[in-house]
């Protein structure tokens, strides 16, 4: 049975082949556009504080939201695109960071 990350990655490959965008959709473009995105989110907080910035109105959060899935769209595509498992990069890089970063002791 399909997960719903595997359910929406082929869910994006569809909608991309029913427009013939995958000419467009190289690892490169992704990765570009995934960058812009990710500008885009960032500019939501640019010139708030960091009060204002955990204490969004309603009508905020749901445009941050919008640009929040525009980046998870473009990362799971290009994770796609190159054959990554997004969820187990994920965790290995998790384990990764405990190693780098402990926990200090209780």
């Amino acid at each position: 049975m399909a997960t719903d990350l595997q359910q929406l990655t082929q869910a994006l490959r569809d909608f991309a082949q029913a427009r013939d965008w995958e000419q467009f959709h190289s690892p490169k473009n992704l990765a570009s556009a995934l960058s812009v995105e990710a500008a885009e989110l960032l500019e939501h907080f640019q010139w708030l504080t960091e009060a204002q910035s955990r204490n969004l109105p309603a009508d905020k959060r749901a445009e941050i939201g919008t640009e929040i899935a525009d980046v998870f769209l473009y990362l799971l595509q290009l994770a796609d695109k190159l054959g990554i498992d997004v969820v187990e990069a994920a965790r290995s890089k998790m384990l990764v960071n405990a190693r780098k970063y402990p926990a200090p002791p209780a």
